[in-house]
């Protein structure tokens, strides 16, 4: 969700729109998101989705966001134990990252916001908060 509202992607326009309606002080992402964003911005610069310029600018963005808006959580060996067992029951079909992400929220007691349908259906079978964006 994040990158799509760093770069142009089908739903930037509207995760922008979302995030200009929240309160942005409210809003967390744990020290895992920093480097999916990396990740997933170096991999869209590998592919030709954007340029050396742009990954340039919206790492930059997100590092000024994320300082002046979000409360940065921490992950912690719990939470690592707890997204293993999420990712053991194979009929929810989570990736690790995935199941990290459910674990933090849980532990944090937070909703996880997402445009994953996988991760929010999940998310309600292992009684995580989701909404889906």
């Amino acid at each position: 969700m994040v990158v799509s509202a760093l770069t142009t992607e089908d739903l930037s326009t509207e995760i922008q729109d979302w995030l200009d309606d929240q309160q942005l002080s409210g809003l967390a992402i744990s020290e895992w998101v920093v480097t999916e964003v990396s990740s997933a911005l170096s991999l869209k610069l590998r592919t030709g989705q954007i340029s050396a310029a742009q990954r340039t600018d919206a790492l930059a963005a997100f590092r000024r966001i994320t300082k002046e808006n979000f409360e940065m959580l921490p992950i912690r060996p719990p939470e690592f134990r707890s997204a293993a067992l999420f990712a053991d029951n194979e009929l929810l079909g989570l990736r690790s990252d995935d199941a990290l992400h459910l674990a933090i929220a849980a532990h944090n007691a937070l909703t996880l916001c997402t445009l994953d349908r996988r991760m929010h259906t999940a998310g309600a079978a292992l009684g995580v908060m989701t909404l889906l964006i």
